[in-house]
């Protein structure tokens, strides 16, 4: 009997304490809770040290690199905050979450289509990806915590450094003028180029910057040579494009070339800076670069420095630096960019359905870049509505997998790669926009249609035959306008070479 009441006694104990331990316990969803209260407090101390530092004039590259680990953990803490916050309320998707990647996302449409009634797969797939977004949201939590805790040091030193004076902008305003995600790499070249001339034969320095098409090379190097510490060190900026290339031109820096600043005072010290532009996928033989580098370094004088852009990596070894390579933005840093776009001064989470559909939106554009994102972003900023949101998610779903169903590839690909597109449109009609090219142009407003890419998707785009028409039109240096060069087709009658799809009017999109 002893034995048989001890194991009933042993039993009635393990249910009492089983059933205290489920009722004081909190639950699954009052942790998550909890972690994500934690989540925003941190992003605040994180958001107020960036706010911080971006206001004061750094130099320590040290200290650049500790406030690049900042921006990257706010962008990175903000996308898992935004995954959880907005979840459930879109319902375009079925309430599928979007923490992978853009082309994770774009991939499955193919797997997951819109309407889809096979609910044991959406239960597997949400199982998966609540799993992982509490995974991440644990080693988000804990990473920014760590970070914050290493930060004491670099917030002590940052009131060492002056401010800088600016005026108070809302973040939206802010972003729409300045360069974005690229602060790092503009304080490695102004490095590059400040730092004093080594021993040796005098010969200039030269940094090759390396990126894909549309990736912001020019922008950067705009944004380096307006900077007054560069404007001070330099007497001459001078810029030269691929038809510019000579040695004559070379060793006449202030007749040939155009002259971005020019100050011959004597803090100078007649130090110039040549930037070369190589436009395309346009290289430059061994031979032709060292009868320019001679040419460039009898004229340049003591001190001077070289820039060159290509998206070619073989100008690498063109350098006597190491090659900065730029980089399309990371998921997250391109979820903050859009989303403060998208929605300008409105706060997102006053919109969490918005917030939900503009998600989905940026993950599917899948665009690096920033042309997609601004002309798109721009038009969803101007139609705050839940309805005209989701239709430009359908219509962006439907775009993406006709293309990636019959050529397993985004069209921005395609484009890029000198194959012609069709143009997405939210209206249905007869005629079909063909993009066949996209280039840019100093603004101007000579010359310069008044059809804009918002045109052709709302199916205002009248014009029969090949026509132009603006994409978008950049408000921070070089100030740039996108251009599209177009056709208009009649739907089902193609012209297009035969490795594009054929339009017609039911697709409403394409």
């Amino acid at each position: 009997m002893e034995p048989l009441l001890s194991a009933i006694m042993s039993d009635l104990l393990g249910r009492a304490l089983s059933v205290l331990i489920q009722r004081y316990r909190p639950s699954k969803a009052e942790e998550t809770e909890h972690k994500l209260q934690r989540l925003r407090r941190v992003l605040l101390r994180v958001e107020a040290t960036v706010e911080e530092a971006e206001g004061r004039h750094i130099t320590n590259q040290a200290m650049l690199r500790q406030l690049d680990m900042l921006r990257q953990g706010m962008y990175g803490g903000h996308y898992v905050l935004d995954t959880f916050r907005y979840r459930g309320h879109g319902e375009v998707s079925g309430g599928r979450d979007v923490v992978l990647s853009r082309r994770s996302s774009a991939k499955r449409l193919l797997s997951f289509p819109v309407g889809s009634s096979s609910s044991s797969k959406e239960n597997l797939q949400n199982t998966v990806l609540d799993a992982e977004n509490l995974k991440n949201l644990e080693k988000m939590l804990d990473g920014l915590e760590t970070l914050m805790g290493d930060m004491v040091a670099f917030a002590v030193f940052l009131e060492g450094y002056p401010r800088i004076p600016r005026q108070p902008y809302s973040e939206y305003l802010v972003l729409d003028r300045v360069m974005f995600g690229r602060q790092m790499e503009k304080e490695t070249i102004i490095d590059f180029l400040l730092q004093p001339e080594a021993a040796g034969d005098g010969n200039p320095g030269v940094l090759p910057i390396v990126g894909a098409r549309r990736i912001g090379k020019s922008t950067l190097v705009e944004h380096v040579c307006l900077d007054k510490r560069v404007c001070g060190h330099f007497s001459t900026i001078v810029f030269f494009g691929g038809d510019d290339l000579g040695a004559e031109n070379m060793a006449a820096l202030g007749r040939s070339g155009v002259t971005k600043h020019q100050d011959l005072t004597a803090s100078s010290c007649g130090r110039s800076l040549v930037v070369i532009e190589l436009a395309g996928d346009m290289e430059m033989e061994e031979e032709t670069w060292r009868n320019l580098y001679c040419s460039a370094a009898r004229s340049m004088g003591r001190g001077g420095k070289i820039i060159i852009t290509s998206r070619s990596e073989k100008i690498a070894a063109l350098g006597t630096a190491p090659a900065l390579r730029l980089k399309f933005l990371h998921q997250e840093a391109y979820w903050y960019f859009f989303k403060t776009l998208a929605f300008g001064s409105t706060n997102p989470d006053d919109h969490p359905e918005l917030a939900s559909l503009g998600m989905e939106i940026a993950a599917l554009l899948d665009d690096g870049t920033f042309l997609g994102t601004n002309i798109v972003g721009s038009l969803m900023r101007d139609n705050l509505n839940v309805q005209f949101w989701r239709r430009v998610l359908q219509c962006q779903r439907h775009f993406t997998s006709k293309y990636l169903l019959t050529y397993g590839k985004h069209p921005k690909e395609l484009l890029e790669k000198g194959y012609p597109v069709y143009a997405w449109s939210m209206a249905r009609s007869q005629n079909v926009v063909v993009i066949h090219n996209i280039y840019q142009e100093r603004t101007s407003e000579q010359g310069v249609p008044e059809l804009t890419a918002h045109d052709i998707i709302a199916g205002r785009a009248t014009h029969q035959g090949k026509f132009r028409a603006v994409g978008w039109r950049s408000r921070i240096p070089p100030y740039h306008t996108y251009m599209f060069s177009c056709e208009s087709q009649t739907a089902g009658c193609s012209t297009v070479r035969k490795k594009r799809p054929r339009a017609s009017a039911d697709d409403g999109l394409i």
